[in-house]
């Protein structure tokens, strides 16, 4: 079965969810996001933040009270980036469902792309609340996309007509909150976005028609390629 080809799409937000307007609050996030990837979130300090950003903390203050707050924020903008991107790929009409696939991957993969285990197990000891809003947009987004992708796949063929769709989609979720944790992320010696993209492999291997996985590997080449890119 074959697919009209459709570009795709990678807007300039797709990893940089954080706006580029200039301001001192962007400023903020830019330089945060930066120093908790380089340095650990537990090693970091506001005193850092504000040398390294050439500011007072007064003014680093005035525009976030704690470096949680700040984290939180970034997540935030996270959360709504994906959670577009992902509506927008899954309910496009035009896209394959190996094209919305790879487009999904690589918009999950992107925000992950950046995100150690060291940062995740920074969260999750020093800023517990913030780690738990992580869990919880995955936990919203996970049933949502996969099951409308599952969906999408058996109406085209390309995924076998007894799978149940919603299961999937909740089995999928337990199984990747499973894997992207800090200490099985250092177990495995992987990093976020290797465990996602090792685990679609395996995943939808299971769930394609033989047609599906004829069409999967004739594009994976080209998903690659372009999540290298």
């Amino acid at each position: 079965m074959e697919f009209p080809a459709v570009p795709m799409e990678t807007p300039a937000d797709v990893h940089d969810p954080i706006p580029t307007d200039g301001s001192a609050g962007t400023r903020i996030l830019r330089a945060a996001r930066e120093h908790f990837f380089r340095f650990g979130y537990g090693s970091s300090t506001m005193d850092d933040l504000a040398s390294e950003l050439g500011m007072s903390k007064k003014t680093l203050y005035l525009h976030f009270p704690s470096k949680e707050a700040i984290i939180d924020t970034i997540v935030n903008h996270m959360g709504r980036m994906i959670s577009s991107r992902l509506d927008a790929i899954t309910a496009d009409p035009k896209r394959s469902f190996v094209q919305k696939l790879c487009e999904v991957v690589e918009t999950v993969g992107g925000a992950l792309s950046r995100v150690s285990p060291m940062m995740l197990r920074d969260l999750q000891r020093y800023a517990p609340r913030i780690y738990d809003k992580i869990e919880q947009i995955r936990q919203r987004n996970i049933p949502i996309y996969f099951t409308r992708l599952i969906e999408d796949g058996i109406k085209q063929g390309m995924v076998r007509p007894e799978i149940d769709p919603r299961f999937a989609g909740e089995f999928w979720l337990h199984a990747i909150r499973g894997l992207i944790q800090p200490d099985i992320l250092e177990k495995n010696q992987l990093t976020p976005r290797q465990t996602l993209e090792k685990a679609i492999d395996l995943f939808f291997g299971g769930l394609l028609t033989p047609v599906g996985r004829q069409d999967y590997a004739k594009h994976l080449a080209h998903c690659k390629k372009h999540a290298s890119a």
